[in-house]
């Protein structure tokens, strides 16, 4: 059996395909039109060129960064705003005459590193993605766990836990909240607490490290503050769901320096004092998306 895996963003759509174990046996990547119409056919026109090269009818699933409301079956939350208030799993399904399944693209990150990912095998994973802003998805059984809402695994945007005074009422998110755990451990939100701790004006978290990895204490320092926001975000998690895994994905994950101190400062905030969940960074990288998107059709 193949699987195809469309992965729906802001600038591309990706397609790929997977054979029954899970190797990758076609990609194509276009850019993506901003109109909805030309959104569906696009992505069906990738889904035949696909099954015309390999000679296969297959199974599909999409990611997107938002989600299909379980009350209204629009899609909503969506930052690619031209799909919002748009019934896309029913669109492909009568386009491609087949049942097509849609989830949000941070699930679909879990659900990749849940199949045959860094956290392969294991019962309940957390997948994070933590780039230019924060999002977090749920498996369970490598299955997606969207929630009664839709909106499972939506953990950037409560507080920040255990937030000390200069924290509380620091930040303001996008969402119209203040002091939400995206808005401290985003890349955006190292980078901006790194410059009002200096008075620098650095843009990215790599001149950080870069200091960091030089010796500089103010890169230290920041590093240190990042972590042990982070670790509190994700114990706040753990003392909920307690999930086997926390797979890490997004620009941040790409910092080695994050898992050992993150890790170790589990034990200090997480209930009860110690705290074995695995923190792990991802294995697939930018591909984990698209490939969960395929896997949202388990194996058999």
């Amino acid at each position: 059996m193949v699987r195809f895996g469309v992965d729906l963003g802001g600038t591309k759509i990706e397609l790929v395909a997977l054979d029954h174990n899970g190797k990758e046996v076609f990609r194509k990547r276009v850019p993506t039109p901003k109109v909805y119409q030309a959104t569906l056919t696009t992505i069906v026109n990738l889904v035949q060129e696909a099954e015309s090269h390999l000679n296969v009818i297959g199974s599909v699933g999409v990611g997107i960064p938002g989600v299909i409301s379980p009350f209204t079956g629009l899609v909503k939350n969506a930052n690619s705003t031209w799909i919002n208030g748009q019934p896309l799993d029913k669109d492909l399904s009568r386009l491609l005459e087949r049942e097509v399944r849609v989830a949000n693209d941070a699930n679909c990150f879990a659900v990749s590193e849940a199949t045959d990912g860094a956290a392969a095998g294991m019962g309940l994973v957390f997948g994070v993605i933590i780039g230019t802003g924060c999002g977090g998805g749920i498996a369970n059984n490598g299955k997606v766990h969207g929630g009664g809402n839709g909106i499972g695994g939506e953990w950037g945007h409560n507080p920040l836990p255990w937030m000390n005074k200069s924290e509380f009422q620091s930040t303001q998110c996008f969402c119209g909240s203040h002091d939400c755990i995206e808005t401290y451990v985003s890349g955006t939100g190292f980078v901006r607490d790194f410059n009002q701790s200096t008075g620098l004006e650095l843009t990215s978290g790599v001149e950080i490290m870069d200091l960091f990895r030089q010796g500089a204490e103010p890169a230290k320092q920041a590093l240190e503050r990042y972590c042990d926001r982070l670790a509190r975000s994700l114990a706040h998690l753990i003392n909920i769901l307690d999930p086997e895994a926390i797979v890490l994905g997004g620009g941040m994950s790409n910092i080695d320096e994050i898992y050992p101190q993150v890790q170790q400062l589990l034990n200090k905030y997480v209930l009860g004092g110690e705290c074995k969940t695995k923190f792990l960074k991802n294995q697939f990288g930018c591909s984990s998306g698209v490939r969960g998107a395929a896997w949202l059709w388990a194996k058999d």
